[in-house]
């Protein structure tokens, strides 16, 4: 459902996390931001998997009160947003909370490699079946384009940039959609860089929302 490096295996464990080497600012040295990346990866999955039970219902909780002020006008919207996954913010609760005003929910589907997403509409009790690293997809549905996109953070920068899990799911759907929806990126303050080294490809977030902060 989500961009996963194909070479990602699993975590490092704290002793053996040394941190990733910086680069120089406007780097054009795409390998090694890659592997840059990949690095960065591992460490801010790392990150998320060791929140507290007691700090992740706060965090969460923030989030979800900054999530909703940005769906207040959502009503009649059809909304995208994804399975929570390796200790990702869960926005379910809040959003099944919103069909009650209008909102509609999407959930994306990889339907193959190197394609943009499908979506198809969600609800609870809808018939789902298991899609790729066993995340829960909608078993069946028309495809459809979400006005509103929640993206999922491992890292965010201070301009909006998004780093995903690498196989860059996210920014080709975006690119491909014929009208671009609104783009919220959501997560935790700790997947924050100074910058992700952003390539052409990436797309900017139209928003940011963490449990400190929510910007454009």
């Amino acid at each position: 459902m989500h961009e996963l490096d194909p070479s990602f295996v699993g975590l490092t464990s704290g002793s053996e996390r040394a941190g990733s080497p910086p680069l120089p600012a406007g780097s054009l040295d795409w390998p090694a931001i890659r592997q840059w990346r990949k690095e960065m990866r591992t460490q801010l999955i790392e990150r998320r998997l060791q929140i507290g039970s007691a700090e992740r219902a706060d965090w969460s909780g923030r989030i979800d009160t900054a999530l909703a002020e940005a769906l207040s006008s959502a009503s009649g919207n059809l909304v995208g947003f994804y399975w929570p996954f390796r200790g990702e913010y869960d926005a379910r609760t809040l959003l099944t909370g919103l069909r009650t005003r209008g909102v509609r929910l999407a959930l994306p589907v990889v339907v193959a490699k190197a394609q943009p997403l499908q979506f198809r509409e969600w609800w609870p009790g809808v018939a789902m079946s298991r899609g790729v690293w066993n995340i829960p997809i909608p078993a069946e549905g028309e495809p459809l384009l979400p006005d509103i996109l929640l993206a999922p953070l491992v890292g965010f920068d201070v301009s909006g940039f998004r780093l995903g899990y690498g196989g860059g799911f996210y920014d080709r759907t975006i690119a491909a959609m014929p009208s671009k929806p609104q783009t919220i990126g959501v997560g935790f303050e700790l997947s924050r860089l100074d910058t992700i080294h952003p390539q052409p490809h990436d797309m900017r977030m139209d928003l940011i929302i963490t449990e400190r902060a929510s910007a454009p």
